[in-house]
């Protein structure tokens, strides 16, 4: 009995992710709303909360999901011989994260966990996408006077610098791209 349980519960929750994807596909992250994911699972509202908390706690997973895909082909790529390449390779992954503000404002809500217990997709995301960069940092022609994994994180904050930047009225002239090589020449060449 538990595990036709399970599963029927695995296949719900499948399901809401399906339609959760599919809304997104169509109308983007941020016109997605629980009435319309329901529907289109077939569910009764109370069912998704059943799963997912509310409707951040899905774009916690989703978004997640979304960053993994950008991570797994980050790391398929050869450690970038300087910053010039290491600004082009991590643009893909920083162009999702920025694709729409909203998915940029989830990202920034998620991307800590306050507690143990509630660590969500996107903060295990941070801590793989340091891993991936700790690597690459370790064999490139980087400063060597703080750890790789200080360096790793130094990125990450340099990265949701100019993210945050693009969406700046005040800073819109400088891409996002062109001001992370400026904060990341000064960050890892000595």
């Amino acid at each position: 009995m538990t595990k036709t349980v399970q599963k029927r519960t695995l296949a719900t929750r499948a399901r809401l992710v399906e339609a959760a994807s599919n809304v997104i596909a169509e109308n983007g992250y941020e016109a997605l709303r629980v009435e319309e994911v329901v529907k289109r699972a077939g569910v009764a509202k109370g069912t998704f909360f059943a799963h997912f908390a509310d409707k951040d706690a899905l774009m916690d997973r989703l978004i997640g999901e979304g960053i993994n895909r950008c991570l797994d082909e980050l790391e398929q790529c050869k450690a970038p011989a300087d910053v010039e390449e290491l600004v082009a390779t991590l643009m893909p992954l920083l162009e999702f994260m920025t694709c729409e503000r909203y998915v940029f404002d989830v990202i920034l809500r998620y991307s800590g966990a306050a507690a143990i217990e509630r660590i969500g997709d996107i903060a295990m995301t941070f801590e793989r996408h340091g891993q991936v960069v700790s690597a690459w940092l370790a064999d490139g022609p980087f400063r060597r006077d703080v750890s790789t994994q200080l360096l790793a994180e130094g990125i990450q904050a340099f990265s949701v610098q100019a993210m945050a930047l693009k969406f700046c009225a005040l800073h819109a002239s400088e891409s996002m791209e062109s001001r992370l090589l400026t904060y990341l020449r000064a960050w890892l060449i000595v």
